[in-house]
């Protein structure tokens, strides 16, 4: 590729490269190696050789939404349960006791759990686990939900713009989503005081280079403290069940272009890379990655939280098979940390919201 050197050198140094520069450095693997040895280069010297492990629990699987590509979309057959708030601490209480210091409740939008309720979950966990961070992933909620879940004592909130533009929005999900309201939620939580997470399927249909770079532009305008992406698989039962998976490849280099760009940012090595290939999960470490979640829901549950085909959710995706993960990730060239792995930015985000008042 002509200049990817300099490219590349560019984006360590200074971000300031155009769509096109993007573009050309995202479509061609001639120089992944440079592109990924820059990256980890730039993670390990922020964040040393640390994977920070994160408990994912999945409390429902009900969801009022109908995102086209999503199998647990309303109207989808998907067998429903929902974690019963003694079922959901007592999961965190157990990973707990093996050292996990961060808890990821999600959900699909379901309007059952209240602001009550998800501030109850919350408190209770702090209760029990009081030096556990809870990271909540549960949609779209109002700027007083998302208060009250912080006054609760949660600490971050991720959502997935998904895509950054408006028409390539609207075609992956339905009439009553806008683009605009994921955008203005983002920020209302960035303005709460919330580790703000966000990020994009790599790959979905109708997806075209330029939607990357505009992807990646809104990150830059948005400043997350976590960014999560992964590649798009489909399910059977979803309207989009046809079209073609998304590529490894293309989601390491986004993966390497945004630790270049977000020095300071969690970035994980998503269930769904690992679900792509056996190698996955260690090929995103090594691009740049830096955060894993294994799965702490009750084993019988997992298989209904059915987003896309083979999503895998054992072995060294869950819980109980930590020491195989360890020595994954020992061989890719890492250490697991089992420390709450705040973002570096997080003091100052506590600052900013005393000085708000």
């Amino acid at each position: 590729m002509k200049d990817s050197a300099a490219l590349i050198s560019r984006l360590a140094e200074s971000g300031d490269l155009t769509d096109a520069e993007l573009s050309l450095l995202l479509q061609s693997s001639a120089h992944d190696a440079a592109l990924f040895r820059a990256a980890d280069a730039v993670r390990r010297k922020t964040f040393g050789n640390a994977v920070y492990i994160r408990g994912l629990l999945e409390i429902s699987n009900y969801c009022v939404r109908g995102c086209r590509y999503c199998g647990i979309r309303k109207g989808s057959g998907a067998a429903r349960y929902r974690l019963s708030p003694a079922l959901l601490l007592d999961c965190c209480v157990r990973a707990y006791g093996k050292g996990f210091r961060t808890f990821v409740l999600q959900a699909g939008e379901d309007p059952f759990f209240g602001d009550d309720s998800v501030c109850g979950m919350v408190r209770s966990i702090k209760q029990h686990c009081p030096d556990a961070a809870v990271t909540l992933s549960l949609g779209e909620r109002s700027r007083e939900s998302y208060q009250a879940f912080f006054d609760a004592g949660a600490d971050r909130y991720l959502l997935r713009h998904e895509t950054a533009d408006t028409a390539h929005y609207a075609r992956l999900h339905p009439e009553d989503m806008s683009l605009e309201r994921r955008k203005e939620c983002l920020f209302v939580l960035k303005s709460i005081g919330f580790q703000v997470g966000s990020g994009f399927l790599v790959g979905s249909p109708w997806q075209r280079s330029e939607h990357l770079a505009r992807d990646i532009r809104f990150l830059q305008e948005l400043k997350p403290e976590m960014i999560g992406i992964g590649p798009f698989i489909a399910h059977h039962a979803t309207p989009l069940r046809a079209f073609p998976n998304g590529g490894l490849d293309l989601t390491l280099r986004l993966i390497a272009v945004l630790r270049l760009l977000f020095p300071e940012a969690l970035i994980p090595a998503t269930t769904a890379l690992a679900s792509l290939s056996p190698e996955g999960r260690a090929l995103g470490l090594q691009a740049g990655a830096n955060v894993i979640m294994p799965n702490i829901s009750p084993p019988d549950y997992r298989k209904f939280y059915d987003l896309y085909d083979n999503k895998v959710s054992t072995g060294c995706e869950s819980a109980e098979g930590m020491a195989e993960l360890e020595a994954q990730v020992l061989a890719a060239g890492y250490a697991l940390s089992m420390g709450r792995g705040d973002a570096p930015s997080a003091g100052r985000i506590y600052e900013r919201c005393l000085l708000a008042g």
